[in-house]
C-alpha cells in the first residue's frame, strides 16, 4: 500500500479539473462531489457542529437562517435537512441564497416547531 501526503491538489489543465474514478470506470468531477457546508442544530438555532456554516439565526419557532462562512456561487445550490425526532412532519429550505438558507421546522400537522436538525448543502461556492 502507497501513502500519498499532500497539501493541495491542483489539476493539470485547469485548478478545478480533478476528477476521481468512481464505480467501475465512471469519473465524477472532485470538486463538484464534495458538500459544501453541513450542519447539526440541537434545536434548530444552535449550532452543535458545522461546517461552512458563520452563523444561525432563529427568526421564529421552528425557522432559521444559516449563513455561510464561504458563499455559494448562485441561489441554485441543493440544500437537505433532516429531523433527528420521528414524530416531525417536515423540514424544507425556505429562502436559498447565495449567502444564506432558511430551513423551517413543522410537525405532522403543519404546526411550527424547533427540532434537532440535520443539514446538508451541495452545489458550487463562489
Amino acid at each position: 500500500m502507497s501513502t500519498l501526503n499532500v497539501d493541495a491538489l491542483v489539476g493539470v489543465s485547469s485548478a478545478n479539473a480533478i476528477t476521481v474514478r468512481g464505480e467501475g470506470s465512471a469519473t465524477t468531477s472532485l470538486q463538484q462531489g464534495l458538500l459544501k457546508a453541513w450542519g447539526l442544530s440541537n434545536d434548530g438555532a444552535n449550532t452543535a457542529d458545522s461546517f461552512n456554516i458563520g452563523s444561525a439565526t432563529d427568526n421564529s419557532t421552528g425557522n432559521y437562517t444559516k449563513t455561510f462562512t464561504n458563499n455559494m456561487a448562485t441561489t441554485d445550490s441543493s440544500i437537505t435537512a433532516t429531523s433527528a425526532e420521528n414524530q416531525y412532519g417536515t423540514m424544507f429550505s425556505g429562502g436559498r441564497l447565495a449567502a444564506n438558507f432558511t430551513i423551517k421546522c413543522e410537525n405532522i400537522s403543519g404546526a411550527a416547531l424547533d427540532s434537532v436538525i440535520a443539514y446538508k448543502v451541495a452545489g458550487d461556492l463562489a
